[in-house]
């Protein structure tokens, strides 16, 4: 299957040791009750281990602003105190643009500055180089009117697949595994959801009673 596949679409669910936070968030996400959340493990959870970790640093050389100026890279640790949402995408995947894109539109709609929400997106280049480039980042920031920062992390296609470097930095360093990707890092800085697709409408009104 594709990593860029249409088909991941149920939200990942982990398994914490005790009812905290992370959990009540999972579990608003997904719809249902807390202890629900941590008694259902998917197996897409069990294949993605950054939930609960504390969230790498991004290194991501080439960034542009919401104006499409070329500007200093989206730090994660800079935004601590806030929750953050990194969105990672490519031109020709399909998911990006029927359900990506639209979430950060309405998560953009629903908090507008970035006082309390860090919305980035970055293109995680692991596959046709050609079309995947960095004149598509101000294409979607133009086309779907997203005045965030966008950045472009290609990979090397010179290396072989089974070498780490042949990926871009935020797949190996965010265990992403294709695209499109989202991740959730709560004010301290821990991951707290890290799969395909999430439940954007969940997800806002609980952003809103947790700021």
């Amino acid at each position: 299957m594709p990593f860029h596949s249409d088909a991941y679409r149920e939200i990942a669910i982990s398994r914490y040791s005790k009812v905290n936070r992370r959990g009540a968030m999972k579990a608003a996400i997904a719809g249902i009750g807390t202890l629900g959340a941590i008694d259902q493990v998917s197996a897409a959870s069990k294949e993605q281990g950054m939930s609960g970790t504390l969230a790498p640093e991004l290194k991501v050389s080439h960034w542009i602003d919401g104006a499409g100026d070329v500007t200093k890279p989206f730090s994660v640790a800079a935004n601590r105190g806030k929750w953050v949402y990194l969105k990672c995408f490519q031109e020709w995947c399909p998911a990006c643009h029927s359900v990506g894109f639209p979430n950060l539109q309405k998560l953009k709609a629903a908090f507008p500055d970035d006082s309390k929400v860090a919305a980035a997106v970055i293109q995680t280049t692991f596959e046709g180089h050609s079309t995947n480039t960095v004149s598509a980042l101000r294409k979607n920031q133009l086309r779907y009117d997203l005045d965030l920062p966008f950045g472009h992390d290609p990979g090397n296609n010179d290396l072989p697949r089974d070498n780490p470097g042949h990926y871009p930095n935020t797949m190996v360093s965010y265990q992403t595994r294709g695209t499109p990707w989202v991740t959730v890092i709560d004010p301290n800085g821990i991951v707290v959801f890290s799969d395909f697709h999430i439940d954007i409408d969940r997800l806002i009104p609980h952003l809103q009673a947790n700021t």
